[in-house]
């Protein structure tokens, strides 16, 4: 595929890749130098990542560790 740059430097990603990546109006995306050019990556949120940390620690150790960080918070 191929794509053209305007002269302010903005380009088009083609429907068939922002289908296949979930890229939407709004989505944000890492700019990213490699050896072969740029690399174009999208920005995980934290709705996806949600549910990420579930091999680690259960909900209930999760919750602790919130609360236990809110309270230093607190401090």
């Amino acid at each position: 595929m191929q794509v053209v740059v305007t002269r302010k430097g903005q380009t088009t990603i083609p429907a068939k890749l922002r289908a296949k990546f979930n890229i939407e109006e709004g989505s944000r995306l890492e700019v990213v130098e490699v050896a072969e050019g740029i690399l174009f990556r999208p920005v995980k949120s934290t709705v996806d990542l949600a549910g990420s940390g579930a091999k680690y620690a259960s909900v209930e150790d999760m919750k602790r560790v919130l609360d236990r960080l809110r309270d230093l918070d607190a401090c």
